[in-house]
C-alpha cells in the first residue's frame, strides 16, 4: 500500500458504516494487508478517530 491508500483507508475507517472488509476490497488489498499497514486497527477503530 502506498501512503495515499493508507491515508484513504484511515479516513474511511473513521466512519462506522465502513467495514474493514469493504475498505480492503475497495483498495484492492486483503484485510491482513490493511491491518499490517494501519496498526492502530489492532487497538480498535476508536483509536483512529484520535489520530490527526
Amino acid at each position: 500500500m502506498d501512503s495515499g491508500q493508507i491515508r484513504h483507508a484511515r479516513d474511511l475507517l473513521t466512519r462506522p458504516d465502513n467495514s474493514v472488509a469493504s475498505i480492503a476490497r475497495l483498495l484492492g488489498v486483503s484485510r491482513s494487508t490493511l491491518y499490517k499497514h494501519v496498526p492502530e486497527l489492532s487497538s480498535g477503530r476508536g483509536k483512529l478517530q484520535e489520530t490527526p
